[in-house]
């Protein structure tokens, strides 16, 4: 066991915010904490970790149990390089090369003969083992290979940490983390900043996790990939479910409607029961069996009636009329943002339709054009050449992720009736409170409100729009799980057509039956099907071209011109000098491991212990062949990531 809370409360004042809570956490766990905004997730995690007191019960951690806490948006800071932070995670070891590379020079310069000689030999072979023990020769290889799935393979490693990002600088500090490899690891929110490619990297990485993982996270799929239990924090108190997150939410409706069920059976049994005896007390022949029954009813165990569910935002898109077949035809559109030197193509010769019905993502790497697409499409921004054609009869119902459209000088109140200034205040209201915007709430400004209550008035405002077409960029982003849900639900059974950015890998499984990739190279790709399709194509296509084979044919690509599908006879040939390069490379790499290894075991050779010459050509070979593995293992490092 690695820690236990045993009765947990805390409060804040006279705020009551955990109450009763029990949880063990043993070796390997994989625990996903959920609960709605201000449930007090964050105040579990801090008590868990020693941050705060709780008011009653005890918190009970194994002493020799490393715990390792990631907080929400929690980077790292300082003058160090990126290099010397990841660096530090392994400074005992780092401290024994040293020490082991002072007894290697000093062997080299001592006569090889005598008590200091052996004593120093001695000493360099316990400071190996040790080195060794602690995988010393894999520090580097760890290190990179850690900064490079946390998407920092193109920053120098002399990179200052307080000249990155905000988002740069809470990936750093999960790397560093990661590194450490702590016991227990507790993540909140991890999946912020992440891109489609780093966050594969890291399910990957920690679906191989050696500790325990504890996981807040309003990101679906990666609970689904990850946890093996998921922790309800609900109205201050935590119930654990076996299974990821689907399987959570089939368990939860079933462990309501059997307490329901159980709360009647019993009230009925009570009221039965009640009722004889209010017939029967004075009764002499049958007052002993009423004073039974009396004995019986106080004895039993009351089931609490079932709180009823949290109230969920009522989301549902209507429209009057459908539009044509062809809904939009985009032909040769090319787009390019900035001037002159700053100038940058995000796509050119750019194909797509979009038919009556369909639900198509777009998806890719920040900064490849996504939601600019939206825009250009919508006539929102100018494009320098090609054709966009809205089919007739379509009204567009947009969904704008910055929210720009909203003035946030306005009331939440105001910018909703402003849109649909003849309607009733009633009725604007009723739109609100169907969102959960409701009380006080509706007087704020938008300027102030936060990101979720934001998305909400937006969904307002598309409701009451009654568009055939839905445009949305990111519209589950700062949305809480419940929400969520109901968009999903709202989203899978309109009718209409929608067109749709999202990094939200759990609504891309359930919604989209056709996924259009933009490319880093100013392509487009198109794939068949939900977002685990085109993870299978990928990894097909990914295979199929590291075996050198022909591919078989893709599905229809967006981009015409220029899709990313074809390659000409010398790129492939550049890539099959690549990929022959990378295994020669890897032959080199397991060579200079054998030499190493050879070279190590030969310091203990007494042969070579009792002859100066041999001892001190031993350790010039062996800091050479290092030195060779190092710039190698750089090399092998860099080739394969160009092959991805």
């Amino acid at each position: 066991m690695i820690l236990a809370l045993d009765h947990i409360y805390k409060s804040y004042a006279a705020n009551l915010i955990l109450e009763d809570i029990s949880l063990k956490i043993e070796d390997n766990d994989r625990i996903g904490l959920i609960g709605a905004n201000g449930a007090g997730k964050s105040t579990l995690l801090k008590v868990i970790v020693g941050l705060q007191s709780c008011d009653e019960g005890t918190v009970s951690r194994n002493r020799s149990a490393q715990i390792g806490f990631l907080q929400q948006d929690s980077g790292l800071q300082g003058v160090s390089t990126i290099h010397e932070e990841m660096r530090r995670v392994f400074q005992t070891t780092i401290d024994l090369e040293t020490q082991m590379h002072a007894a290697q020079q000093a062997l080299a310069q001592c006569e090889p003969s005598g008590g200091e000689y052996e004593r120093l030999a001695k000493e360099y072979d316990a400071l190996h083992t040790a080195f060794e023990a602690a995988d010393g020769y894999q520090v580097e290889v760890k290190i990179k290979t850690v900064l490079n799935g946390m998407g920092f393979a193109d920053k120098p490693l002399d990179t200052v940490i307080d000249t990155l990002s905000g988002g740069e600088k809470t990936r750093l500090a999960l790397a560093k983390l990661l590194l450490q490899a702590p016991d227990l690891l507790i993540l909140d929110e991890p999946t912020n900043h992440l891109d489609f490619r780093t966050l594969t990297w890291l399910e990957d990485y920690l679906s191989e996790y050696r500790g325990a993982l504890l996981i807040v996270s309003h990101d679906r799929y990666f609970l689904d990939k990850l946890v093996t239990s998921v922790c309800d924090l609900e109205r201050h108190h935590l119930i654990r479910y076996k299974g990821n997150y689907t399987k959570y939410l089939q368990l939860k409706q079933e462990r309501i409607a059997r307490q329901q069920k159980e709360y009647e059976i019993q009230s009925q049994q009570i009221a039965s029961m009640e009722e004889y005896v209010q017939k029967n007390i004075v009764r002499a022949s049958t007052s002993k069996s009423a004073k039974s029954r009396i004995a019986a009813l106080e004895r039993m165990e009351r089931i609490e009636k079932p709180p009823g569910e949290l109230k969920r935002a009522h989301i549902a898109f209507e429209f009057e009329r459908d539009p044509v077949k062809d809904v939009l035809t985009v032909q040769d559109l090319d787009l390019r943002v900035g001037e002159g030197s700053r100038e940058k193509c995000l796509f050119e010769h750019l194909n797509f339709k979009l038919y009556r019905g369909e639900k198509v993502a777009v998806i890719g790497a920040n900064g490849v054009g996504k939601s600019t697409f939206l825009k250009v499409v919508q006539g929102l921004l100018p494009h320098t050449c090609g054709m966009v054609e809205w089919g007739k009869n379509v009204k567009i119902a947009y969904f704008d992720q910055e929210g720009r459209q909203l003035n946030p000088q306005n009331t939440v109140l105001e910018e909703l009736w402003s849109r649909f200034p003849t309607e009733y205040e009633q009725k604007i209201r009723s739109r609100l409170g169907a969102v959960l915007l409701t009380g006080e709430n509706v007087f704020k400004q938008v300027g102030v409100i936060s990101g979720g209550e934001r998305a909400k008035l937006n969904f307002a405002i598309l409701m009451a729009q009654h568009g055939n077409v839905l445009v949305l960029d990111e519209p589950t982003n700062h949305l809480d799980l419940d929400t969520k849900e109901v968009l999903d639900e709202a989203l899978c059974s309109f009718p209409g057509t929608i067109l749709l950015v999202s990094h939200d890998r759990y609504l891309l499984n359930k919604l989209p039956s056709r996924i259009v990739e933009f490319l880093p190279e100013n392509t487009v790709k198109e794939y068949a099907g939900n977002y685990d399709a085109y993870l299978e194509r990928r990894a097909y296509e990914a295979a199929q071209q590291s075996q050198g084979s022909v591919m078989a044919p893709a599905p229809k690509q967006a981009g015409a011109k220029n899709s990313g599908g074809y390659r000409s006879r010398r790129e492939k040939n550049e890539e099959n000098k690549r990929r022959q390069r990378l295994k020669e490379l890897e032959e080199t790499l397991t060579g200079l491991e054998q030499e190493i290894s050879q070279l190590q075991d030969s310091l203990s050779d007494p042969a070579v212990m009792g002859d100066y010459v041999k001892m001190q050509q031993v350790c010039v070979d062996l800091e050479e062949r290092k030195a060779q593995y190092s710039r190698t293992e750089d090399e092998w490092l860099q080739l394969a990531e160009t092959l991805g």
